[in-house]
């Protein structure tokens, strides 16, 4: 298994990036959180690692801090939620207020995560609001300022895209909240209120 990549980051995109580690490229899904807490492409960093092997594919899933692959871990062991269905969920809110939302049994916040259901909301509290509970609540909210909306908005479109999201239906939704906030609205921000 590959538990981290140490590298130049050669290419960065919201929903994934590429890490050339010694002159072989791997590509890497991200969450939100791990996209603003990266430096710029060029730059080296460490990417802390979860490798998925199954059948028909080999999928790498990177993330800036190792409590955040606790946390993607811990949310793709219960059963309904995947690996697609956590990177959401961690993009959609930080790790930090997915903790406390399990251990303050808050369905209701859970559930404003988009592909995520009342089911599926009490499912993740009841597997993990002792195991959370037990591991602490760690707060975490990196922030990221881009200013050029058209640079914004073709990030978020490509990010959502990325994450499963018609292209239409994510265009539609970028559209109506860049409308209603603006244009200093950060990329992050931008494709959390879209998965919502």
């Amino acid at each position: 298994m590959i538990a981290y990549l140490n590298g130049k980051l050669a290419h960065k995109d919201p929903a994934y990036i590429i890490m050339d580690v010694g002159g072989v490229g791997y590509e890497v899904k991200i969450s939100l959180q791990t996209y603003a807490a990266l430096p710029n492409p060029g730059e080296v960093c460490k990417v802390i690692t979860y490798q998925q092997i199954r059948e028909d594919s080999h999928v790498l899933y990177g993330f800036a801090e190792p409590t955040e692959k606790i946390l993607f871990l811990d949310l793709i062991s219960v059963s309904g939620v995947g690996s697609a269905t956590a990177l959401i969920m961690l993009s959609s809110l930080s790790a930090s207020e997915i903790k406390t939302a399990i251990v303050n049994e808050d369905v209701k916040l859970i559930q404003t995560i988009k592909g995520i259901g009342g089911k599926t909301a009490q499912r993740v509290i009841i597997d993990l609001k002792d195991k959370i509970k037990k591991e602490g609540i760690i707060a975490t909210q990196p922030n990221i300022f881009i200013t050029a909306n058209s640079q914004v908005r073709s990030e978020a479109i490509a990010a959502l895209t990325m994450l499963g999201i018609p292209k239409p239906t994510a265009e539609k939704s970028v559209d109506t909240i860049l409308k209603r906030e603006g244009d200093h609205i950060t990329v992050e921000q931008l494709i959390k209120l879209a998965l919502r």
